[in-house]
């Protein structure tokens, strides 16, 4: 099993960005999560809400640090229907990480390994890649995603 070089947890300030949208075709949300994400975003989620009047919408939510700011507004003012944002600043609290590869009937795959006071307390097979391999080999996905998991246990013992 190879594996990469331990990032030790992170506390530090972040925000959310929200913006409400009831006038935008929902069928967007997966294109500006990936552009958000690609932007710099820590994090995308979207939630269905109801809005004045009764009418149905759904809230943007983006965790970003303080320097990814602008990247955000440019995205989202330019991708979505929203007039403003709010900014909620938020103290974060990010496990260790560590990225591991093992070898599986479907190739290499990637693990993130999380890791709180030296203690591996999570871990889960790069969800991407085991989308990929279940395509290519035509299996299911969860076939693929206890494959690796599988392995990760055999390969790092008694830590999991």
């Amino acid at each position: 099993m190879e594996h990469s070089h331990r990032q030790e947890h992170t506390d530090g300030g972040m925000v959310v960005i929200q913006a409400n949208l009831d006038d935008m075709n929902p069928e967007f949300t997966s294109y500006i999560t990936d552009l958000l994400l690609a932007a710099g975003a820590n994090d995308v989620y979207w939630i269905p809400i109801i809005m004045k009047k009764g009418r149905p919408g759904i809230m943007l939510n983006v965790l970003v640090g303080e320097e990814g700011i602008a990247a955000m507004e440019q995205v989202i003012f330019a991708e979505t229907t929203t007039l403003g944002l709010r900014y909620i600043r938020a103290e974060c609290h990010r496990l260790g990480r560590e990225f591991f590869r093992v070898e599986t009937c479907f190739g290499p795959m990637t693990v993130k390994v999380g890791y709180h006071q030296g203690k591996v307390v999570q871990f889960a097979p790069e969800f991407r890649e085991c989308e990929e391999a279940a395509r290519l080999h035509k299996v299911p996905l969860k076939e693929v995603y206890e494959e690796v998991r599988s392995r990760y246990r055999s390969a790092a013992g008694p830590l999991v």
